[in-house]
């Protein structure tokens, strides 16, 4: 089956996800583009027997000319025949109420000599805005096929298929000539390079970012006969091809669109009004949030405890159907317990996904993004500083990442180092867990549920204490121009179905798989350095526990004497001595030396921590019990009582809270600010910030 590539452009809020996901379905992976840390998404769509399209879903750009990381990955990409993922044609994504703004990307796109095809989402619109197009004759207009689209309705998707598939038969003649801008300066370059595209030479020297893979010819040798202009001569010409440009539409849309200026006014001016109020605003922000920590609990709760109990009846049904002997072991008590540390809160991570799909995909999000812009300034960062906090609730890496959108230097670096205070989904099996068995779970009023109370006021102040470190920042470094926030609220929308039901696949997946290899890889480490030990005390354990039982004429059952072996092994395995050496730092903060080993485990990944008590606690168990209950049991060797009570479990949710505990994200913060500095100051920082608010919470409340 042959196979073409596809490159999906367009606006941000054009809807341009949603025709991926109609186009792909599940069939698309994400990653990042070799080198750099942007979204690379792709996915494979079926046009016929024998023709498929692999489909590239290009980052979100207004034009050509290059603001931003994500936009210059779209223009390189465009430019490079040499790319493996060069497109064979290009759909340009745009929007029927933003139709005149979204054309600007889709002409300069033509000029590219690219088959070009504009694909209008949200054309199940049209009639309730009081929108008529003429077809054929905007076609005429800018030289190309169109297909009108709904991917809420998923309608127009067999046309676009259909003009994907016979992308032969489009023009690659520009629709728009922009060299009347500047003749002499354009005719010099076509002299200087009379094989190449102008408007592709018109944009390398325009944009002046690195396109050293591209096979070209230095300008700069050939001033004999093309002399090049200076940074604000240039910056002259691009300001009078987008007046070119608009002038153009503006004359092709007068005769080919109609719009009814009375039609389905009022219900976005009233819906704004309130949630972007001064006060309502904030309300509801809040009063959503509650109600989002509330039903992750509520619902979750029945799933959570099937997975808990399934990995328990797992590793024992391993036990008993598979010979006796160390791999057995290792099966049963250490990756069985591991991955299901992970697993479990699944339905939770899935339900927290889900909410935020929601948000973003009812338009609700970039109204909180408007709100918060008035917070934001009075710490010093930028509006759209909200959109990288907002998306640490997920994951901090792609969060650091989104930061690129920040054009002032002070104001990204202050919100990159402020990311990893904001709870991200890795925090929650800590959180989860710890608060199950330190909080009851119980309700305040009837309804509020002091376990979801307790989380959504860990979220909070992660929240808090990222502004207040960024208000701190920003007194310490030295001022730098004052910047301006501006943002585009899409409309109103119902939510897709299957575009939430993709996204929370897609994130539940990542979350799960992307930290299982980690546990995996920890889990199978941790077993062997507590089921072996380096000297008699553990080799001869049950002669030592059948002796001291002897002496003190104790009269046990068989599976107290196993217990007892079990802890004893332990004592004296690898991973004991280990723990044992770090107890004396955890102790003051109300833990053990197993709290310890999973404190420092999870500096590969937050969620690790559970994972690395599961692994611990199992080993040598004979039981059913789950992880929970083998957690609830433990007892603090040095004041007695349980080791998980009320003080230790809020010295643990703190430091998790403040700790910089995540290796992935300090590599993504090197590779963001280009240095090991700020990532070294991160860490050491907020682990100390950690330990000292931790500290005082264990004392205080022991």
């Amino acid at each position: 089956m042959r196979q073409i590539n596809v490159a999906l452009v367009g606006n941000p809020n054009t809807g341009k996800t949603s025709v991926f996901n109609s186009l792909t379905g599940l069939n698309q992976k994400v990653g990042n583009y070799p080198g750099i840390t942007v979204e690379k998404k792709e996915g494979v769509c079926k046009l016929s027997r024998m023709l498929k399209a692999h489909i590239l879903d290009l980052p979100g750009t207004y034009s050509l000319n290059a603001s931003s990381l994500d936009e210059d990955v779209a223009i390189k990409l465009l430019l490079n025949k040499n790319d493996k993922d060069y497109p064979d044609v290009v759909v340009v994504v745009s929007d029927i109420e933003n139709l005149k703004r979204n054309l600007l990307l889709f002409t300069q796109i033509k000029d590219l000599g690219l088959p070009t095809i504009l694909a209008i989402n949200m054309a199940d619109r049209m009639e309730k805005k009081g929108i008529r197009i003429d077809i054929e004759a905007l076609e005429a207009k800018l030289n190309t096929k169109i297909a009108l689209v709904s991917a809420r309705k998923n309608l127009g998707f067999d046309k676009l298929k259909e003009l994907i598939s016979n992308y032969k038969m489009l023009s690659t003649e520009s629709c728009c000539e922009i060299t009347h801008i500047d003749s002499a300066y354009f005719e010099n370059l076509e002299k200087a390079y009379p094989n190449q595209n102008i408007y592709k030479l018109w944009l390398i020297i325009n944009n002046d970012v690195n396109f050293g893979d591209l096979n070209r010819n230095p300008i700069e040798n050939k001033t004999q006969d093309f002399t090049p202009k200076s940074k604000s001569e240039l910056k002259h010409l691009q300001q009078k091809e987008v007046i070119a440009r608009y002038l153009f539409i503006n004359k092709s849309l007068k005769a080919t669109l109609t719009k009814d200026i009375n039609a389905a006014k009022g219900l976005r001016a009233s819906l704004d009004r309130l949630l972007i109020h001064k006060f309502w605003g904030y309300f509801i922000f809040a009063l959503i949030l509650l109600l989002i920590f509330q039903a992750i609990y509520n619902w979750s709760a029945f799933p959570m405890d099937l997975i808990d109990l399934g990995f328990a009846n797992l590793s024992e049904l391993t036990k008993q159907h598979l010979p006796d002997g160390q791999f057995t072991r290792l099966i049963a008590e250490g990756i069985i317990p591991g991955i299901g540390g992970i697993v479990i809160f699944v339905p939770q991570i899935a339900l927290l996904f889900l909410f935020i799909s929601l948000l973003e995909e009812s338009g609700y999000m970039s109204r909180v993004v408007f709100l918060t812009d008035r917070i934001m300034k009075k710490f010093g960062l930028s509006g759209k500083s909200i959109v990288p906090l907002v998306s640490g609730t997920a994951c901090a890496i792609p969060a650091v990442m989104a930061s690129r959108n920040i054009e002032n230097w002070k104001e990204r670096l202050i919100t990159i180092l402020v990311i990893p205070f904001t709870t991200c989904s890795a925090r929650l099996p800590v959180y989860l867990i710890i608060i199950s068995l330190v909080i009851p779970d119980e309700n305040l009023l009837g309804f509020l549920n002091y376990q979801g109370l307790v989380l959504f006021f860990l979220y909070f102040l992660g929240f808090g204490m990222a502004l207040f470190s960024a208000w701190l920042l920003h007194l310490i470094m030295k001022n730098s121009k004052k910047t301006y926030f501006v943002i585009e609220m899409p409309d109103y929308k119902l939510p897709i179905f299957k575009n939430v039901v993709i996204t929370v696949v897609d994130k539940t997946k990542s979350f799960v798989f992307g930290a299982g290899k980690i546990i995996l890889a920890i889990s199978i480490i941790l077993w062997v350095l507590a089921s072996y030990g380096p000297n008699e005390k553990f080799s001869k354990a049950e002669q030592i526990v059948n002796e001291e039982i002897t002496a003190e004429n104790l009269t046990l059952s068989a599976e107290e004497v196993n217990t007892k072996i079990a802890s004893h092994k332990l004592r004296y395995s690898y991973i004991g001595y280990m723990g044992k050496a770090i107890e004396p730092v955890v102790q003051p903060l109300g833990y053990d030396w197993k709290i310890g080993i999973a404190v420092i485990t999870s500096f590969a990944a937050r969620e690790v921590f559970v994972g690395t008590l599961a692994t611990i606690y199992s080993v040598g168990s004979e039981n059913e019990e789950t992880i929970k209950q083998r957690m609830s049991k433990e007892v603090n060797p040095v004041i007695g009582g349980k080791l998980f009570n009320f003080a230790s479990g809020i010295s643990l949710l703190l430091f998790y809270a403040f700790a910089m505990q995540c290796m992935s994200t300090l590599a993504v913060v090197k590779r963001e600010t280009n240095t090991w500095k700020w990532p070294i100051l991160q860490l050491v920082i907020m682990s100390a910030f950690a330990y000292v608010v931790s500290l005082i919470a264990f004392q205080l409340l022991k």
